[in-house]
């Protein structure tokens, strides 16, 4: 099932690989076809894995993709704005939201895909309530995964935040934190691999996952399945109509999409939520 991906490094200037630049694509083609395929963009692990199988649904309807991974969360939505890539597909909404704040994009939700559910994890403390004081505990550096961190951390009763706190939080945020708790942010897809080096950490499970970690069964603390973190399709806005952007974001409903996903990630991950 798999092909030869495409790895963009995290960090420096934007790295596009050669088949995005390659002269083989044909002018004038329709998106979807075999000289024109839908160019992808996905962060690597569980979303990667995912758009594979949905890249196989729609090779059956003759319907081409061709799938770019990055490593890290800046660099998809950069190439989408570059015209590097078609269209991308590894954010959930209080993401995006941010990042066209931020950094000024006109993108627009196509559809929906998977959620990812973020867990608490420890190799060092059975539950929260054994961390000692001044535990640290590492969350992810990005805007809303940081917030998201911090307000499973809050409704664990680990530290408290500002009335009203939502994805936005930051560590400015914390009102509460009787055990004196370090707050360790990281870049996401770093987290899996220090989680030796932290009393604990806040990891999604798209990172969680390939780590060899289930939020369900190994994490201390878990989010509920809210749907406001499912990622989704992204195009730029006038894409968001296209019948190619349009049969990508159906194809993660397919059936055999769905099984994959349960019986792969046993319950970490959720189609369509």
């Amino acid at each position: 099932m798999l092909t030869r991906r495409s790895l963009i490094l995290a960090g420096g200037a934007l790295l596009v690989p050669a088949m995005l630049r390659s002269p083989a694509l044909a002018q004038g083609a329709e998106i979807g076809t075999a000289a024109r395929p839908l160019r992808a963009g996905v962060t690597s692990g569980v979303h990667a894995q995912v758009l594979e199988v949905v890249r196989d649904v729609l090779a059956k309807e003759n319907f081409a993709v061709r799938i770019t991974e990055f490593a890290d969360f800046i660099q998809p939505n950069a190439a989408l704005a570059a015209g590097e890539i078609d269209i991308n597909t590894y954010q959930h909404l209080p993401f995006l939201e941010t990042q066209k704040q931020q950094r000024g994009y006109d993108f627009v939700p196509v559809g929906k895909t998977v959620l990812t559910v973020m867990g608490v994890f420890s190799r060092k403390h059975k539950s929260l309530s054994d961390l000692p004081n001044g535990a640290r505990i590492a969350i992810p550096n990005d805007p809303t995964n940081g917030g998201r961190a911090l307000l499973l951390l809050a409704k664990a009763g680990v530290i408290g935040l500002t009335p009203g706190a939502d994805y936005r939080a930051t560590v400015a945020d914390i009102t509460e934190n009787p055990k004196r708790i370090r707050i360790i942010e990281l870049e996401a897809a770093s987290i899996a691999r220090g989680l030796d080096d932290v009393d604990a950490a806040a990891i999604t499970g798209n990172y969680a996952v390939p780590a060899g970690l289930n939020p369900l069964k190994d994490g201390i603390a878990v989010e509920g399945t809210d749907s406001a973190y499912t990622v989704l399709v992204v195009a730029r806005r006038g894409d968001e109509n296209k019948p190619w952007a349009r049969k990508l974001a159906r194809a993660y409903a397919d059936p055999s999409v769905k099984a994959f996903v349960e019986q792969t990630f046993g319950g970490a991950v959720i189609v369509g939520a």
